[in-house]
């Protein structure tokens, strides 16, 4: 293993203007992608990093050491996590390592980019850069904190969130920057504070939506401003007063103050639809949000509650519908890895969410849940359907490209990965989606490499909330690296994704996998007495389980206690 201090955050280049021309390839920094003509290639951040510090450097040789310090700055990797993403880049590129075209392995030494290079002015961009961390035409990203309380009310607490909520989502609509997820934004603030110069580093962020509200009376005043969060000068000033019963319209004119002042967008898509005129609504649809957004399973019960009871006050709240859904369909994942999952709560959840489109069908959040939720039942091809339009809706949020993916297969979702990946390359399980296709292909050692990129980010995510938690990287590659008979890595791998955060949604799941994989090595190393504890730690998660008593029973029985076997078999 290796540790390559380094001290860099984000991405390892700096992002010249121009493009790089070899055979039939471009290189574009600037919307980082490859092409070869008018098709992109499909490829993940980390091997376009790899490309870019090679090919901007042609007929150079690169040290094993440099390429460490700049793919991995921080990190501990082993040698093979170079050898692998190297390996993938001569895939994408139709490269032979015996005979190269464009990557030339010096042995023991390094690689060199070997391929003439052509380079060309890249296009200006329309609006500088706010930020040398901002891709050249690329839109600002930008978070929106949770709003002050400034009259210190209790009653109307849940309005800090609310507020921040509506803004994120209304920004999306108008399409003025890569909107960041509150879920995200809201960790970041825990780990770090609110200092918008340690949040830039943590988010990568250009821009910061701060705000606050006050009560007196009946009467509300929102405050807010978008700050460049490099300068810590404010961009865009708003405010907007009026009775509390009116506070969607004051929010509203807030967020139509801050595109006037953002300029236009090419991706905006119109005033957002106005879900609900309740506030007792809204109220208990932000705290059962609030609830659910915690991934703490105890809570889910309450949150549904929460749901139930906005759906109650205005049957035609349309986001309420698909918050109700996310609650069914989370019992549904906590049941998932039971003998017999509830499906009847699956049922549920998709009619909650199409009930949702039923009020609304332009609500891209809608389109993009049932996809995902119409995945699990085994629906594909309308899961397909659901998730384009939720792209079409919203193409710059992340996640709508990630349920598309999550529809697909094959190449289809390679493609669609390396799109959400693109804009956001801190998601770690968009990496165990694309490690499946390539463990069904027989590519074993792409999903490792694939994996190990992953398992980075899920450690540095162990224990962070978020909307999609980061879990069962170590225990697939774990099962890849039994595959291919390393079964002291396998163990390894086992006992990583055992401790790698156990609070959150599916991590007893994951975690209930790997001892299995830990028990499933014993018997594998001819070791029974070794295995029978890991397959007890699993029926400790989930009693009862048949693959656990299936690995308990062969246990006992290799270990000759007969009639433990039998009971457990």
């Amino acid at each position: 293993m290796r540790i390559r201090p380094g001290g860099q955050q984000g991405r390892v280049l700096c992002w010249a203007r121009v493009t790089y021309r070899f055979g039939p390839f471009t290189l574009d920094p600037g919307s980082y992608r490859l092409f070869r003509g008018a098709d992109v290639v499909p490829l993940s951040p980390k091997i376009i990093d790899l490309l870019l510090h090679l090919a901007g450097r042609p007929g150079t040789l690169v040290s094993k050491d440099a390429l460490f310090t700049a793919l991995w700055p921080d990190v501990a990797v082993s040698d093979n996590a170079l050898t692998q993403a190297v390996s993938d880049l001569r895939q994408a590129l139709g490269d032979d390592a015996a005979t190269p075209t464009y990557v030339q392995t010096v042995s023991r030494r390094g690689y060199r980019f070997i391929a003439p290079v052509e380079t060309a002015e890249a296009a200006e961009p329309k609006a500088p850069p706010i930020d040398e961390g901002q891709r050249p035409g690329e839109l600002p990203a930008i978070a929106v904190l949770e709003f002050a309380n400034l009259s210190t009310d209790r009653e109307f607490a849940w309005l800090a969130s609310g507020i921040a909520e509506t803004v994120t989502n209304d920004l999306r609509s108008e399409g003025t920057g890569r909107i960041i997820d509150r879920v995200r934004v809201v960790e970041a603030v825990r780990r770090v504070g609110s200092d918008l110069s340690a949040l830039r580093q943590e988010l990568h962020l250009d821009l910061a939506v701060v705000g606050s509200f006050q009560r007196a009376a009946d009467k509300l005043r929102i405050t807010a401003r978008i700050v460049d969060v490099r300068s810590g000068e404010a961009v865009a000033d708003a405010k907007a007063d009026g009775p509390i019963g009116q506070v969607f319209d004051m929010q509203d004119r807030i967020v139509a103050q801050f595109a006037e002042a953002l300029g236009p967008a090419a991706g905006r898509s119109g005033r957002p639809y106005r879900e609900t005129a309740s506030l007792e609504a809204y109220r208990a649809f932000t705290e059962g949000r609030v609830r659910l957004e915690s991934l703490d399973t105890s809570l889910v019960t309450g949150a549904i509650a929460d749901f139930e009871r906005a759906v109650a006050l205005d049957p035609r709240y349309a986001v309420a519908h698909v918050a109700l859904g996310n609650g069914r369909f989370w019992q549904y994942e906590m049941s998932r890895a039971k003998n017999h999952p509830d499906q009847a709560l699956l049922t549920r959840a998709i009619d909650h969410v199409r009930r949702a489109i039923e009020l609304n069908r332009d609500l891209a959040e809608a389109h993009a849940t049932l996809a995902f939720l119409l995945v699990s039942a085994g629906r594909f091809a309308d899961a397909v359907v659901s998730a384009r339009r939720a792209v079409t809706l919203e193409p710059g949020y992340w996640g709508h490209h990630f349920r598309l993916a999550h529809a697909q297969w094959g190449t289809e979702r390679l493609r669609t990965l390396a799109r959400a990946i693109e804009m956001y390359p801190e998601f770690p399980f968009a990496h165990f989606e694309g490690a499946m296709v390539h463990i069904a292909r027989g590519a074993l050692d792409r999903a490792e490499s694939v994996l190990r990129e992953g398992t980075i980010a899920q450690d540095r995510q162990a224990n962070q909330r978020q909307r999609y938690p980061a879990k069962g990287l170590h225990w697939l590659l774990g099962l890849v690296r039994l595959a291919q008979d390393d079964r002291d890595e396998a163990r390894d791998e086992f006992g990583r994704e055992v401790v790698a955060g156990p609070s959150q949604l599916y991590a007893a799941e994951f975690a209930m996998n790997a001892y299995d994989g830990t028990g499933f090595v014993a018997l594998a190393d001819d070791h029974p007495a070794g295995a029978i504890p890991p397959f007890r730690r699993a029926l400790e998660l989930y009693p009862e389980h048949a693959r656990s008593l299936v690995g308990l029973a062969a246990a006992h029985a290799a270990h000759g206690d007969d009639r433990a076997a039998a009971a457990a078999f």
